[in-house]
């Protein structure tokens, strides 16, 4: 694995982040691992088999383009393996992934498993996880193999990988996208314009750890209302429609698809609480 490099984000999740290294650490070593650090996390972390590289990029907001953009600057292997922090890689992921990049050049995904809180314990097995670890309903993945995706749309951007040459050609993520949300899916877009396809990849996979969330996201409102206006203004389509919709239906914005879109106002704190998700729901 001397050619692949792993880049994941962290900002308060060093726990999610710990795990993800112990992941790493059970399979084939890639040539390094970079962490880029938003929040401004400096505390020692354990090795994870390979040479460790943190970049430090602190910001009030989370920034994800450019975060990942600064992660590939840091990375040195010709195969780019981008992993959430809150994913656990299965030991396989590394070299599956590798794998399926030095075949399909494409961007190309793996299955995540949604865990509950507290599935994650010391001593915790893959055979453990997959029990308890739910599937995303909306992306279906091959029993073996690598297939296309149905559209771009459905690109997942929580572990996948994609040679470093073409994540150059494509200029790596759009830094205008300055917050949270839309993209990761501008990328696909772009991808696919470039007959560079999103593939769902069968056999290695990650484990998404609970952390509170919200459904719709209302804590990343503005974010995702700028984010989602100039998905709009490149492609001619909306993205994150779904959240869209519940904001719409909330009065937050005045959403028409084939106009544009107002805010009306923000979401007050007690919005935000009631959209949180309760522990037993994992997305």
């Amino acid at each position: 694995m001397s050619t692949v490099s792993v880049i994941t984000l962290n900002k308060s999740r060093r726990p999610h982040l710990l795990r993800l290294l112990e992941g790493l650490s059970r399979g084939p070593a890639p040539a390094d691992c970079i962490v880029v650090e938003m929040g401004g996390d400096t505390a020692a972390l354990p090795d994870p088999g390979c040479p460790l590289h943190r970049v430090d990029l602190p910001s009030e907001g989370l920034p994800l383009a450019a975060a990942r953009n600064a992660g590939r600057a840091a990375a040195s292997g010709g195969t780019l393996i981008f992993l959430d922090v809150d994913c656990i890689p299965s030991a396989d992921l590394v070299a599956g992934l590798a794998a399926a990049v030095a075949e399909h050049d494409g961007l190309v995904c793996c299955e995540i498993r949604y865990l509950p809180l507290g599935a994650v314990t010391d001593g915790w097995t893959e055979e453990g996880l997959d029990r308890v670890g739910l599937r995303h309903p909306a992306r279906v993945f091959p029993a073996r193999g690598i297939v296309a995706a149905d559209k771009p749309g459905l690109f997942w951007s929580l572990a996948f990988a994609v040679r470093a040459t073409t994540f150059d050609r494509l200029g790596g993520f759009d830094e205008g996208f300055d917050g949270y949300g839309a993209e990761d899916t501008d990328l696909a877009f772009r991808a696919s314009e470039l007959g560079v396809p999103v593939l769902f990849a069968a056999g290695p996979r990650a484990w998404h750890q609970h952390h509170p969330s919200c459904d719709p996201p209302l804590q990343h409102f503005s974010d995702i209302v700028r984010s989602a206006r100039r998905f709009h203004a490149r492609h001619g389509l909306w993205p994150m429609e779904g959240w869209l919709e519940a904001f719409s239906e909330r009065g937050l914005i005045a959403w028409d698809r084939s106009d544009g879109l107002a805010v009306r106002r923000v979401p007050t704190p007690d919005e935000i609480a009631a959209a949180r998700l309760s522990p037993d729901q994992a997305f």
